[in-house]
């Protein structure tokens, strides 16, 4: 890991809610709100911004831990500003707090934590689940 990734640092991101991130199950619209998952979606990519610059050729940054409160409504067509802040970096793992703005204030507010690992040990273990994935498609708990 390249130096400079420390507590302090910050990135943003800001997203215009479409159509395809409303709240949906599957086939059916709940409700033609800006869903969770797409919201968990940005504030992870809001983080990963924070990481990108510091990261060697042979590493990786992959999500590791989310806890996510979503306050606030928000409707198809508006802005949403993410802004991640790196609260702790210690065992290649990286924190962010983010929060999501909209017209109306904070509409939401989380911590992501990413694991910095080597992409030669990441492609390795993507390699030994899609053996596994071969053997059976149903979750083996036994595994996890």
């Amino acid at each position: 890991m390249k130096s400079g990734l420390k507590e302090g640092n910050t990135a943003e991101l800001e997203i215009t809610v479409t159509a395809d991130m409303l709240a949906h199950f599957e086939n059916d619209s709940v409700y033609e709100l800006y869903s969770t998952s797409d919201l968990i979606h940005h504030m992870e990519r809001a983080a990963r911004q924070t990481i990108l610059p510091y990261l060697d050729d042979n590493e990786a940054g992959v999500g590791c831990h989310v806890n996510v409160s979503h306050r606030m409504l928000t409707l198809c067509g508006m802005k949403v500003l993410f802004k991640a802040t790196v609260t702790d970096v210690r065992d290649r793992k990286v924190e962010c707090e983010v929060e999501a703005f909209n017209a109306r204030g904070k509409l939401a507010r989380g911590t992501v934590v990413q694991a910095i690992v080597e992409r030669e040990w990441l492609e390795k273990k993507m390699r030994e689940m899609s053996v596994i994935a071969n053997i059976t498609s149903e979750p083996q708990t036994s595994m996890i």
